[in-house]
């Protein structure tokens, strides 16, 4: 799980009455102590917070005076700068203009030679354009002036975190505490320290101290949040995530830590509130991927009495009577509604009712009556179908039934007149509405707006941009030729949100949370990476990368040209500006005169004629001492998919969209177990998905000792893995300090747990 950095709050801008956190007396000696130590600001702010609440107090009163006394004998010995000076400078702070601080500074230094405020001022602005070592240099300097400066002491803290000394920023920090016991910052990035420290439980007690001097501090619960979830306490970190949001509605770093935590949650119970937080993740476009947090939300959902009826129903034979009972129970689970909106609904159970329902609406759509909430449940059908590419089955029937209601539509239109929502809305959960020729001209009423934007808005946008997009050359292989053909047919995969990451770091950031092994460490100094992504697809790969990598341009590059307008138009979509696309082969690639400090090709050259041949022209592409992240099936994790594969070739089943639809309704009546745990996989509820999985044109598959063997090859040579959850469980076997980059031993142990590489091997490696 990705962790959070604190945000720097300073001290100077207290938001809490700090009598609401101890009392009058307590409150009047810190003030005393503050004012002997020559901290006259901290005082003054303690005796102001005192007469908010005891206007009359004498010894708040006196304080004051006194305070005001000693500031004008400080200006008078020309100690600090006068307040409006200072706003001057904390607004150019604030407004990104560093240098032109710096420039004020050093102007001001000549005449305040000692003021602390100056030298802490100079201190950020050196963190800001991550001068760290010049940052800690002026905070010493505002503490020689001002010892008991809890400000000076809570930011050289975090200079100190940053430079990676969590010792010294520890200390930093509990330095700021005992000066100002109620600094709600301190404690929650001392939090952050000793967790990067591996203190998990001073990390949680560090955050409760910062919630109890700031119960409002969203930062905070979030914070422990991560600690609780690193520590197994999921319950707990799900509560301190909530809170997080409910200070915060818009805390996308709580909604992202909330949603990957979901992830591994089991259910046992109906939860309403839970039902909501995450129709609140899927709102986000970009917190997290649905398909991510789906298993969780399904299981949840399952003990919902109201999608319990419906399944019930269908159990029991009584569905055929109880289609409005059914849909209206389903409309009232605004969750399920959203997740047939935004991703395929991998649940045979769901599937099986909403095959019924899709067949009961078509059959009898002469007797619906359009009600807005019919049509609501038929629009976010249409929009399911259309996701998982109308993958359902369909009986000769309703074929049969199809072909009249598409006739009567396009006469309807044809004369001028108004078709039936409820009819527009059953052809869209069968066939794409683009792909009839009255839809670009027909005026859509307002209830199936989505509709309208997904299936025919959205496909003539990405035929526009298929014009846009550069095409490397002419493709000449022909195992590339019939991948590209695959794709094109089917873009791989659709998807509709995406979780991108919560703020790009800088490679060097990167290289250290993936513990990868280094051979040249050149690259951890590079500021502007450039990347390839070889084999975009649509277009999840290299959008996420953008996101990943700090101040990264990255160069899209696929077979199909139908994926790369999809992904475009995605690209578009979400804003994003540093990602080109290019359709072409990977084996073109030399002709393409540009070098990469990054090239990551997942789930692409295994597809590939000669994977090796490819592999070497990415090698080529990468610099000396750029890195490489490749994806390739495992031979070992892949043996159920081999057997299925081979079952499919006995069978001379086709690709064609009505012959997988009919292999998958026998896979689902199957009695061979073998041949029905391919319905555990997410990629049999989508068509591309069960395509690329089953039906694919070309595949290979590597063992560990074939993929050192081609790194050897190539001039590589092996970084580490990717996944972390696999990292994490190997680690617990393999303690050794090298164990991680010994492929022998990582052989040994993919050998005791065969589906440790299911998701295929992901890997670094470098350049020589």
């Amino acid at each position: 799980m990705q962790r959070i950095l604190m945000l720097q709050i300073p001290s100077s801008q207290k938001e809490v009455n700090i009598l609401t956190s101890m009392r009058l007396a307590q409150a009047l000696r810190i003030a005393a102590k503050r004012f002997e130590e020559g901290a006259i600001g901290e005082a003054n702010q303690i005796y102001l917070d005192v007469l908010e609440k005891f206007p009359k107090n004498k010894i708040a009163l006196l304080g004051i005076k006194a305070s005001r006394d000693a500031h004008t004998k400080n200006v008078n010995e020309n100690r600090n700068p006068a307040p409006e000076q200072i706003r001057s400078i904390v607004s150019l702070y604030s407004r990104g203009k560093y240098h032109q601080v710096l420039a004020q500074i050093d102007q001001m230094i000549k005449l305040f030679p000692n003021s602390e405020i100056i030298y802490n001022i100079l201190g950020v602005t050196n963190a800001a354009l991550k001068q760290v070592s010049s940052a800690i240099k002026s905070y010493k300097r505002a503490i020689e002036i001002k010892p008991h400066y809890a400000e000076a002491y809570y930011n050289m803290g975090n200079a100190l975190q940053v430079k990676g000394d969590l010792v010294a920023a520890i200390e930093s920090y509990q330095k700021a505490i005992e000066i100002q016991p109620d600094y709600t910052g301190a404690y929650s990035n001392m939090g952050t320290a000793l967790q990067d420290k591996g203190d998990l439980d001073g990390a949680i007690a560090s955050y409760r101290q910062a919630i109890k001097a700031r119960p409002s501090c969203a930062i905070s619960h979030n914070n422990m949040g991560i600690a609780l979830n690193a520590k197994g306490d999921l319950e707990e970190a799900i509560e301190s995530y909530q809170k997080a949001i409910e200070i915060q509605p818009n805390y996308v770093d709580a909604f992202y830590n909330l949603g990957m935590t979901l992830k591994d949650t089991k259910f046992q119970k109906h939860q309403p509130k839970m039902q909501d937080l995450i129709l609140k993740i899927l709102e986000k476009k970009t917190y997290i991927r649905p398909k991510d947090i789906f298993p969780a939300a399904i299981r949840l959902l399952k003990f919902d009495p109201r999608i319990k009826s419906v399944i019930n129903c269908y159990s029991t034979d009584k569905f055929d009577q109880s289609l409005y009972r059914s849909i209206s129970s389903l409309c009232k689970v605004p969750l399920f509604l959203k997740l047939m909106s935004v991703c395929p609904i991998s649940d045979l159970d769901f599937e099986t009712i909403l095959t019924a329902i899709r067949s009961k609406i078509l059959l009898s759509l002469s007797e619906v009556y359009a009600t807005p909430e019919i049509l609501h449940f038929q629009s976010a059908l249409a929009l399911q179908c259309f996701t998982n590419e109308y993958i359902y089955s369909q009986t000769e029937k309703e074929n049969k039934a199809l072909a009249l209601i598409e006739l009567s539509v396009a006469d309807i239109i044809s004369n001028g007149k108004k078709p039936n929502e409820a009819a527009i809305l059953c052809l869209a959960s069968y066939k794409p509405l683009h792909e009839f020729e009255w839809s670009h001209s027909l005026a859509f009423p307002l209830q199936i707006k989505e509709v309208r934007k997904r299936q025919i808005l959205e496909p003539l946008e990405e035929k526009s941009l298929r014009s846009q997009i550069p095409i490397l050359c002419e493709i000449t292989n022909s195992v590339s030729h019939e991948v590209r053909k695959q794709y094109e047919e089917n873009p791989y995969p659709r998807w509709i949100n995406l979780g991108l990451y919560l703020r790009p770091i800088p490679i060097s950031k990167m290289i250290k949370e993936l513990n990868l092994r280094l051979y040249n460490h050149k690259i951890i100094t590079l500021e502007n990476p450039q990347i390839l992504i070889a084999g975009c697809g649509t277009g999840q790969h290299a959008i996420r990368t953008s996101s990943r990598l700090e101040s990264s341009n990255v160069l899209a590059l696929d077979l199909s040209l139908s994926s790369v307008a999809y992904a475009k138009r995605k690209t578009k979509e979400l804003g994003i500006r540093n990602v080109e696309y290019i359709q072409g082969d990977i084996l073109d690639l030399g002709k393409f005169n540009r070098r990469f400090d990054v090239v990551e090709s997942v789930g692409v050259l295994h597809h590939m004629d000669d994977p090796i041949k490819g592999w070497k022209v990415l090698t080529d592409c990468l610099r000396p001492g750029g890195l490489m992240r490749i994806g390739l099936y495992s031979d070992l994790a892949r043996q159920q998919i081999v057997r299925i594969r081979e079952e499919i070739k006995k069978l001379n089943v086709g690709s064609d969209e009505v012959s997988m639809r009919e292999f998958r309704t026998r896979v689902i009546n199957s009695d061979q177990k073998y041949i029905k745990s391919i319905q555990s996989f997410t990629d049999f509820y989508s068509l591309s998905e069960l395509r690329d999985l089953l039906f694919h044109v070309q595949e290979h598959r590597y063992t560990i000792p074939k993929i050192e063997d081609c790194i050897s090859q190539l001039g590589l040579k092996f970084c580490g893995f990717e996944t972390i959850e696999i990292i994490e469980k190997f680690k617990l076997l393999n303690t050794g300090f090298d164990d991680l980059y010994n492929l022998d031993k990582w052989n040994t142990y993919e050998k005791e747990n065969s589906n440790t590489f299911g998701g295929m091997y992901q890997f670094w490696c470098q350049k020589l």
